[in-house]
């Protein structure tokens, strides 16, 4: 391959790769071609992008994006780098899900926010709750002392409401 067409290579995995700063990298040489196929259409429809990349074109454009030494344990052998999604977290449930489905597939490992990941703490992520799940967590209990208070207050007034009810049914039936 000529200088010129690697120069062209590296181009375009930097520009593809500069701005997410969560990216994940598995083996999916392992793949038949219909796996493969699937695999693909199933990351597109999530809006997750999967590029394979040669290990040596990929550290270039990896040191030009400053990602280069949280990967660099990870480029060895055929690899693919994954990212998009919603977050890191939906990324990795994702392929965790299909390396679950696709025995050939291997997560190596990734990097969030320029810290390294190794297979097992891919793993981990994908078994955490989501961005919106947490968010509903948070929101859940900041509204939750609300909604003791008011079931506090409406306690003692439903029960006179139901003792009033109970007295008026007695007058009406004598």
């Amino acid at each position: 391959m000529s200088k010129r067409v690697k120069e062209m290579l590296m181009a375009e995995i930097r520009d593809r790769i500069d701005g997410p700063r969560d990216l994940l990298v598995i083996d999916s040489s392992r793949l038949d071609a219909v796996a493969t196929n699937q695999f693909r259409l199933a990351l597109r429809e999530k809006q997750i992008s999967a590029l394979t990349v040669r290990n040596t074109l990929a550290r270039r454009a990896l040191t030009e994006v400053g990602l280069q030494d949280a990967l660099d344990p990870l480029l060895q052998g055929p690899s693919t780098l994954v990212w998009g999604g919603e977050d890191i977290v939906a990324l990795s449930k994702e392929i965790a899900k299909w390396a679950k489905e696709l025995e050939p597939l291997e997560i190596r490992g990734g990097v969030v926010e320029g810290s390294s990941l190794t297979a097992s703490d891919v793993d981990a992520l994908s078994k955490s709750p989501s961005r919106e799940e947490l968010i509903g967590q948070i929101v859940g209990l900041a509204l939750s002392p609300g909604a003791n208070l008011a079931g506090a207050i409406l306690g003692p007034g439903g029960e006179l409401a139901g003792q009033i009810e109970t007295i008026a049914d007695q007058d009406e039936a004598a």
